[in-house]
């Protein structure tokens, strides 16, 4: 998603643990609002992990990474974390590279 639109990028399923769907292409414009959006679901939640489905997205890039690096601090901080679902080889290699392989 390389536009201000908001739509589509981040849903939310209200079951346990709580599921988030990225979907299209990421954009650093993006990330505060996936963070804004999952501390809302997680403040006063009981979930210790929040399900990252990134099956959706259409680009593995830096800005995807960093998406899911601001995603895990962001649940930490709440005492949750993030696990990965349907992430793609190139996300995988590039979440290696910079040493979050264990979210993946």
């Amino acid at each position: 998603m390389s536009s201000g639109r908001w739509g589509g990028l981040l849903r939310v399923d209200a079951t346990q643990p709580i599921i988030v769907r990225i979907a299209g292409r990421v954009s650093p414009a993006d990330v505060p609002r996936l963070c804004e959006e999952l501390s809302a679901r997680l403040t006063g939640a009981d979930a210790t992990e929040a399900i990252c489905d990134v099956g959706g997205l259409t680009d593995a890039n830096l800005a995807a990474v960093n998406a899911v690096a601001c995603l895990q601090l962001t649940a930490r901080r709440l005492g949750s974390r993030i696990r990965l679902r349907n992430a793609g080889p190139e996300l995988r290699a590039l979440l290696d590279l910079v040493g979050l392989g264990e979210v993946a």
